[in-house]
């Protein structure tokens, strides 16, 4: 087994503690009214914008989501939220460095020998979640299920739709597919985001990712025999009729959006096998982006 199928099944577990965790961090994360911004690179930027979206929808304040080199300065915001799996990106740290003294920070981290822990004010170390992989998988889910317990939006069917998407075979002909577009609606469209993600890193395969009602706007045109929709969430109405009338082949997301996420990974692991590939030696990727003479 590779570090990353280890990882992305130890994910239940890692939810359930996550979860109970959330209490115990309340005063470092973000408290209602408070105008947030959440940040991260990569993976960590996808589960804020996912976050964010979620927040906002619980009606606990005004929330944005950036990737941390584009943090937009010139707007004012009671914390920032950084999500940093190593604790050592070069661009997180860099922005916490400036608005030290300005606005207050989080980091929420997997590693507590980090830059990371000086440069935030405040700090929150998932060390259970932290992965020895490059993809991420376990950490940026138990982050994500840290946050959503903290909006009181997390419930025990996410964890065990999490070990439904471990143990159900994944939909025939799926691994097959030369092209795999996800979608999502609302917060789970930084999980779509994700799920193309993590099948270019582990598998090189040609994936996008869109909101599910701008899937109409030009990006069908691409569906056809041999390709995959995979929608995480509730659906647009008609939306699977008119993919199926392409010829293509529409996967229903019937579970926790999360999990949804955990069976993305699954088929990313499962095309990197079908394709001879390492999926814990991903192309070009290191474990931690750190941009020398910056």
């Amino acid at each position: 087994m590779t570090h990353v199928e280890d990882e992305l099944h130890s994910q239940p577990e890692c939810w359930i503690r996550a979860a109970a965790e959330a209490p115990r961090h309340a005063a470092a994360l973000p408290a209602p009214g408070e105008r947030v911004a959440l940040v991260g690179c990569g993976t960590s930027y996808f589960m804020a914008q996912s976050a964010a979206a979620l927040r906002e929808g619980a009606g606990q304040g005004e929330t944005d989501a950036f990737a941390a080199s584009e943090f937009p300065h010139g707007r004012s915001y009671d914390r920032v939220l950084a999500l940093t799996r190593s604790g050592t990106t070069t661009e997180v740290l860099e922005l916490l460095g400036r608005l030290r003294g300005r606005t207050r920070t989080t980091a929420i981290t997997a590693d507590p020998h980090t830059p990371v822990m000086t440069a935030a004010d405040d700090l929150v170390v998932l060390d259970f979640a932290d992965e020895r992989s490059v993809v991420q998988t376990r950490f940026a889910t138990a982050a994500l299920t840290l946050l959503r317990a903290h909006l009181g939006l997390h419930t025990d069917t996410a964890v065990a739709d999490a070990r439904t998407a471990l143990t159900a075979p994944l939909p025939e002909g799926l691994v097959d597919c030369t092209q795999f577009t996800f979608l999502g609606r609302g917060w789970t469209v930084g999980l779509a985001n994700e799920a193309g993600l993590k099948m270019r890193e582990a598998s090189l395969a040609w994936t996008e990712a869109y909101p599910a009602m701008e899937y109409r706007h030009g990006p069908i045109s691409i569906t056809t025999r041999g390709t995959a929709t995979w929608m995480l969430g509730e659906a647009p109405e008609g939306l699977a009729e008119q993919v199926r009338g392409t010829g293509g082949l529409w996967v229903a997301g019937g579970l926790d959006p999360l999990a949804e996420l955990v069976r993305a990974q699954r088929l990313a692991v499962a095309v990197a096998a079908a394709r001879g590939l390492d999926p814990d030696r991903p192309r070009h990727l290191t474990r931690s982006v750190i941009l020398t003479g910056s």
